[in-house]
């Protein structure tokens, strides 16, 4: 921060040595996960040639189309100066479809896919759940996780000294290190796509990190150097600064990190209000809030790769073990359910989803494995590379009817994208009346999901998260199980 007389009473305030996180937070391993570019990235897994091309996934670009936005642009587009909520039109201006000119910079165009990327995330998921204890799952493409439990920051190798191999301040690898590279390279092995990881002792600053090297990065932020670390980085950098914020902070001479740590705490809560104390402590490294699984799940699910055939006797078997392991979990949590599903995922990566919703909510193993295997039956002759079993529409209130052996059950046959995704949306509201559910809903839409937020000028879902750098979500991601 630099004197003068518009830094005003965002004066220096206390010692540097204050800024680390409490003692008894100091030893959390935090890791926040991020996916580049995730739906690019998936497209890239489907179509290894779009690779190092610039590639935009959005909507409204087809002929005819007067409206839309992008969902998400790989760097090589970011580079051409499209952005993530651009309308379209914007976007087609900076860079032209390949397919449609001749001119010297030009990108590939690919239409949001729903279904596929949950699939994708699916895999990715299931790496993250079992590299973790506690996973915060955030969006489609972004979570934390807590591994105090799995790993450490003791030093790594027989004499400690061994340099680390990340980027971020730390000096020599610790064992937090090795686990997240681990982390890392079961997604890219596993899911098929890259991921940036920050490590940190909290949740800001691990945040924080996973953006500080993209694509494809690891930072490391040991505990005592989280506040060195975030001093000279923009403000804009801190979690919780958006534009409205930078700019009011700006104004105060206040651009660093470093300058919020050393700001007054009465000046910042007085020219932001609460958000203005959090922020002085994050800045200064302090951040106690425990990694926490979000709300209660809207849909239970499991999947299983296998290698793809179309016989008959083992998609079944496969198709039985899921339905049964479901339903255990279901149980487990003490939730009944009132639509059952299946997705079948034929090579090479053709994503299908069937639902049956039933008269009211059950808990009823037997009838999940019933109405899951005759969905299946409908692709009696396909190959199949990957199977899974959903119940949805869960209901955690206690119930005296929990089964409906002998009910009748009306099957819909889901084919929107989003339909069968782990968030429980619904079929647009433009599809044809016979494949909604009754209690259907219009379906979120881009627009719908984008909002300005009066604190601080950011896009905001309408349940308050922020979308992630660098892409605008289409869907949440889990099923926050």
């Amino acid at each position: 921060m630099t004197d003068g007389s518009e830094r005003g009473e965002l004066t220096r305030w206390s010692d540097t040595d204050a800024r680390e996180t409490r003692e008894d937070t100091r030893h959390r391993v935090v890791c926040h996960v991020d996916m580049d570019c995730f739906y690019a990235s998936c497209e890239r897994l489907r179509d290894p040639t779009l690779e190092g091309e610039p590639l935009v996934v959005g909507m409204g670009y087809e002929p005819g189309e007067t409206a839309g936005a992008v969902a998400t642009a790989s760097y090589e587009a970011r580079a051409a100066g499209v952005e993530s909520a651009m309308p379209i039109r914007d976007a087609l201006e900076r860079l032209p479809r390949r397919s449609t000119t001749d001119a010297d910079v030009t990108g590939y165009y690919e239409p949001v896919d729903m279904s596929y990327y949950q699939s994708v995330a699916e895999d990715t998921k299931a790496v993250l759940r079992d590299c973790a204890d506690v996973v915060r799952e955030v969006s489609i493409d972004e979570a934390y996780l807590d591994v105090t439990e799995r790993t450490s920051w003791a030093a790594a190798g027989a004499n400690g000294e061994t340099p680390s191999t990340a980027a971020g301040p730390a000096t020599h690898r610790t064992l937090a290190e090795g686990y997240a590279r681990h982390v890392k390279e079961r997604i890219e092995r596993e899911a098929g796509v890259p991921a940036s990881v920050g490590v940190a002792p909290n949740m800001s600053a691990a945040k924080v990190a996973s953006d500080a090297d993209k694509p494809d990065g690891l930072v490391v932020v040991p505990p005592g150097s989280v506040a060195s670390f975030l001093a000279p980085l923009p403000v804009s950098a801190l979690h919780g600064v958006g534009p409205v914020t930078e700019r009011a902070l700006v104004a105060r001479d206040v651009e660093t990190a470093g300058d919020v740590a050393e700001a007054d705490p009465e000046a910042l809560t007085e020219l932001l209000g609460d958000r203005g104390r959090t922020l002085y402590r994050r800045a200064r490294g302090e951040d106690d809030r425990a990694v926490t699984p979000r709300g209660l799940p809207k849909s239970l699910s499991r999947e299983s790769s296998l290698p793809a055939t179309a016989a008959a006797e083992p998609k079944r078997e496969t198709v039985r073990a899921l339905a049964a392991d479901v339903a255990e979990r279901a149980q487990h949590r003490g939730c009944l359910y009132r639509t059952i599903g299946i997705k079948v995922v034929c090579p090479p990566f053709d994503v299908n989803t069937r639902e049956r919703s039933l008269p009211g909510p059950v808990d009823d193993p037997d009838l999940v494995e019933r109405v899951a295997v005759e969905l299946l039956t409908e692709f009696a002759d396909n190959e199949a590379r990957k199977l899974g079993v959903r119940v949805s529409n869960l209901d955690f209130a206690d119930a005296d009817q929990s089964t409906l052996t002998g009910f009748d059950t009306t099957e819909t046959a889901v084919g929107h994208p989003a339909a069968s995704d782990e968030t429980g949306d619904v079929p647009s509201d433009t599809d044809p009346p016979s494949r909604l559910p009754a209690d259907a809903e219009p379906r979120e839409t881009l627009t719908d999901w984008l909002a300005d937020d009066t604190e601080t000028d950011e896009p905001v879902r309408r349940d308050g998260e922020r979308p992630p750098d660098g892409q605008a979500s289409l869907g949440e991601w889990s099923s926050r199980k």
